[in-house]
């Protein structure tokens, strides 16, 4: 629910590669009561500012970034939100299929979801075009989950501190050791800051005026 993020893994004849790899901090998520969490909605920003650009430096295909086949992650409606974004896009001549987990998420009896088309595709569960399609799918997961997880966790080591001019990394750390938490340093009075090493009256009456702009 925080810190959403989309992810794109590329799949050449050699493999992975890995250098084309591309992350999307999700922008419009949270912005609208009625699109948060929305996951057509991600999807749609993710492909539309991936295929903008492509549009806008690759023209005329000849540069490398434009895919044989778009893969995304999900059922009928994350194809329909892809569909929707070619559309949008003028994009007509550009393979796409969904691929989504079996029922109660169970991989091997995966459905692949093409356009145009009322039924999924059933591959056999020993088919190696379903191997190679959910090696995939799972590096796409493996590649977000570990984006997710390092921008959640960029996050939660900041603090209200980051916020107060002239406070560096230093301080942050000193004023962090003596109170504990970044709350205690907010509520803490000019006396009790002065005797954090490194915080002199001025940079604690700093402090302590950020904390407290009506006092």
């Amino acid at each position: 629910g925080t810190n959403a993020i989309g992810a794109m893994i590329v799949v050449g004849s050699e493999g992975f590669m890995k250098n084309a790899y591309r992350k999307f901090n999700i922008r419009r998520a949270g912005t609208d009561a009625a699109s948060a969490g929305d996951d057509y909605d991600m999807m749609r920003e993710v492909l539309e500012r991936r295929f903008s650009r492509a549009i806008k430096e690759d023209p005329d295909r000849t540069r490398g970034q434009w895919p044989d086949l778009v893969l995304v992650d999900g059922g009928k409606g994350q194809l329909s939100a892809a569909l929707g974004v070619f559309e949008q896009l003028g994009i007509e001549d550009l393979a796409l299929a969904a691929i989504a987990k079996g029922p109660e998420r169970n991989a091997g009896r995966e459905k692949i979801f093409l356009p145009g088309k009322t039924e999924a595709i059933n591959l056999g569960h020993k088919d190696p075009v379903l191997y190679f399609l959910q090696r995939i799918r799972d590096e796409a997961h493996r590649f977000a989950i570990g984006t997710h997880r390092a921008k959640r966790g960029k996050q939660i080591t900041r603090s209200i501190l980051d916020e107060v001019p002239g406070i560096g990394a230093k301080r942050k750390k000193a004023l962090l050791h003596h109170f504990g938490a970044a709350q205690s340093v907010a509520t803490a009075g000019i006396k009790d800051l002065e005797t954090v090493e490194g915080v002199n009256r001025t940079i604690a009456k700093k402090i302590y005026d950020w904390f407290h702009p009506e006092d």
